[in-house]
């Protein structure tokens, strides 16, 4: 049995960030050490445990299964103690000092992203945001690891033992291009039909969205001739073209000029986004008050369109 009155605290972090980057050069990095004193670390942490714990590859380091076995555990108890240690005084967002990691969808981070970035660099100047790109089928692991802090994510998609709330109700509106010769204003249901559409396919390559079973209820079809993986380059395809799209309203109502906003000519149902997060960071005074600062700054959507 590993004798634990000889596993400091400072050993244990190392632990935990060679865990978490299976790299000595990235871990020296995230703690301000030199590689000889993370692979000293290293050492001494082989023996009191006595297993290899990370195995050299061609790509950095494999942790072994013992290591595998310690790595959430360990975590969610570090955690615990820096938890205890930032309750116990007071919270001031101008002397935060952070790297938070928020996954999120390219739509996502232009409408809710990109103000909090900008608020931040005058309320919270020490905090730094690193954008990720959100994928769910990993985005439980990449909590419970640390990983990643804040996902934004519909509902639906979001793993249900994390923590939830709900942000705003998204809604679909129809985007054409200012000068677009079948469209001046309105857009009538036949028209909707006939122009060629643009459609927005996260996991790539996909042809059908939202306002297909909207038209099929109606007995209707449409072409969808472009597929693409994200919402922020549809805008600027649709400037260029003829085609058309329904995107989230937020994505559309500032780009005036260039682009038509138009009511879609028949029901499509938007999407509810929602906040969440792993429970282990719900009191943390820093959490906390970034959960209430993303909140705060979910603009109302923009009035909808005249037929």
């Amino acid at each position: 049995m590993t004798d634990i009155k000889n596993l400091d605290l400072n050993l244990l972090v190392t632990l935990d960030t060679l865990l978490a980057e299976c790299n000595v050069t990235r871990a020296a990095k995230r703690l301000n050490l030199s590689q000889p004193a993370i692979s000293t670390r290293l050492t001494r942490l082989r023996e009191l445990l006595d297993d290899p714990l990370l195995l050299p590859s061609q790509r950095g380091m494999i942790p072994t299964e013992r290591a595998l076995a310690l790595q959430e555990p360990l975590h969610i108890a570090l955690e615990g103690v820096r938890q205890v240690i930032a309750e116990g005084s007071p919270f001031d967002p101008l002397k935060a000092d952070a790297t938070i990691a928020i996954a999120a969808s390219d739509y996502v981070q232009y409408s809710v992203l990109i103000p909090l970035s900008q608020a931040l660099r005058t309320e919270a100047p020490g905090i730094k945001i690193a954008w990720r790109t959100i994928d769910t089928a990993v985005l439980d692991g990449q909590m419970t690891r640390g990983d990643v802090s804040f996902a934004l994510t519909t509902p639906q998609t979001a793993p249900q033992n994390l923590r939830m709330r709900k942000l705003y109700t998204e809604q679909y509106v129809a985007i054409a291009r200012a000068d677009h010769p079948a469209i001046k204003g309105a857009l009538d249901l036949d028209t909707f039909c006939n122009l060629d559409h643009v459609i927005v396919s996260p996991e790539g390559g996909g042809f059908r969205g939202p306002a297909d079973d909207a038209l099929a209820m109606a007995g209707r079809t449409r072409r969808v001739a472009l597929s693409a993986p994200g919402f922020l380059v549809v805008p600027e395809i649709i400037a260029r073209s003829d085609m058309i799209a329904l995107v989230p309203s937020r994505v559309a109502h500032d780009r005036p000029g260039r682009i038509q906003v138009l009511t879609p000519p028949l029901p499509v149902t938007g999407f509810d986004m929602a906040l969440v997060w792993h429970d282990r960071t719900t009191t943390h005074p820093l959490y906390r008050w970034l959960r209430e600062r993303i909140a705060n700054l979910i603009e109302p959507p923009a009035p909808a369109p005249s037929r």
